[in-house]
């Protein structure tokens, strides 16, 4: 897959700030000491398996949890004694939103656009780049129906900041790429975006920067810019590999070999890598970029395969719209 350059990561005072943020239920610490920043108008991403952290820390920011220890600022406003407030600065989809099942989807648009003070035209237009109908009631509205209307609810909303969590859940892949689309232009209008994802390339397609979260730490944060000028080499030897000569040994070029495949992956040049493995007695030899999928995996190895699917099917089940977010 081909990338278009990403805008490059504002350089201004951090729009979201969390140092040392952490959530613990009993022995589960379900956030640990989570420290990070998120420009204005950048979008951020979270990655991580389920219970890796990601629904607790946007939570967290919007004061609908109260942290065990550390702190979050949103736009200046602490998360926690701030949270009124904080939320006027907001737009928030939760992973699972269950919509009033009695309203028809155009008088659910007029509900939140009207507890904002916003007009609805911006979600009608959401609405109908989506393809929803509005004149259905929403008790007889499929799942990805009803995440269509919570998305164009949400991404309508005149706000600096938008917090979508599992935007994509339940859509057809066309309707995905309408999504991503309403994301990127959120972002060219000088919107701050955090979302959540289990599908890597959504991720890669429109953030600046991600996170990875594992068992409740931040255990690295990716600019996608940055990864895109990474390469590995994947050679097939007749035998181990020998170590890397010094010469050509870096801080930035990774080794590893299983079986007959060795695998050096390098931020730099290649040629010298190349060169010094022409000389060894190689089988066939092939070069990729360094997606971010290989870069969730260095950290999720010992995950289940089905902890980030290309297609992922969310579960039916439903929880209430969260809309203290949207006063």
């Amino acid at each position: 897959m081909t990338h278009a350059p990403l805008p490059e990561i504002p350089a201004v005072k951090p729009f979201v700030e969390t140092h040392e943020l952490t959530k613990i239920y009993g022995p589960l610490r379900a956030l640990d000491g989570c420290t990070l920043s998120v420009g204005k108008g950048e979008v951020f991403g979270l990655l991580g398996p389920n219970g890796a952290g990601k629904t607790t820390l946007l939570r967290l920011l919007l004061g609908f949890l109260q942290p065990s220890a550390g702190h979050a600022t949103i736009a200046g406003l602490d998360c926690r004694r701030q949270s009124v407030a904080v939320r006027r600065q907001v737009a928030y989809l939760p992973a699972e939103a269950a919509l009033f099942p009695q309203m028809r989807g155009r008088e659910v648009l007029r509900f939140f656009a009207e507890i904002r003070g916003n007009t609805i035209d911006a979600s009608l237009t959401i609405a109908e780049r989506l393809e929803l109908d509005l004149k259905r009631s929403v008790g007889f509205m499929s799942t990805g129906m009803k995440q269509k209307l919570a998305l164009a609810a949400t991404l309508g909303a005149d706000v600096p900041m938008y917090i979508l969590d599992e935007p994509t859940a339940n859509l057809d892949p066309s309707v995905r790429s309408s999504v991503l689309a309403l994301v990127a232009e959120a972002r060219d209008r000088g919107a701050t975006v955090m979302f959540s994802s289990h599908v890597l390339a959504e991720v890669e397609e429109v953030c600046q920067r991600v996170v990875i979260l594992r068992s409740g730490q931040l255990v690295h944060t990716q600019v996608l810019q940055e990864l895109r000028s990474q390469h590995r080499i994947l050679a097939w030897l007749n035998g181990p590999l020998p170590p890397v000569p010094h010469e050509l040994s870096r801080d930035d070029c990774r080794v590893s070999q299983q079986g007959d495949l060795a695998t050096i992956e390098s931020d730099g040049d290649l040629q010298p890598l190349l060169g010094w493995l022409a000389s060894l007695p190689l089988r066939d030899i092939r070069i990729e970029p360094v997606g971010l999928r290989t870069i969730y995996e260095r950290f999720h190895r010992s995950e289940p395969a089905t902890a980030i699917t290309p297609s992922p099917e969310a579960s039916d089940a439903h929880k209430p719209l969260e809309y203290e977010a949207l006063r």
